[in-house]
């Protein structure tokens, strides 16, 4: 359960400081958007966190799903420039 919560929440804001970095529509509305969005992503993350066989195989879908939303993240930001 402890997987679902805090590593659903974790990858969570990762996925939605993607979309908002990434939908092609102005800053504000693309945040809006993806933070609508965000409910639905933790929604089915908990889901599959709980209807995975194994702890360690919650951990590590959601370890996986965090580590390519953050190099996602990382690339745009030194493609940027920042």
């Amino acid at each position: 359960m402890l997987a679902a919560i805090v590593g659903g929440y974790a990858v969570t804001a990762l996925a939605t400081a993607a979309l908002a970095t990434f939908l092609p529509l102005p800053r504000a509305d693309a945040a809006i958007a993806a933070t609508m969005l965000s409910f639905g992503i933790y929604a089915a993350i908990v889901l599959w966190a709980c209807a995975v066989r194994t702890v360690r195989q919650a951990w590590k879908g959601l370890i996986v799903a965090a580590v390519c939303l953050e190099g996602l993240l990382g690339l745009r930001q030194l493609l940027a420039g920042i």
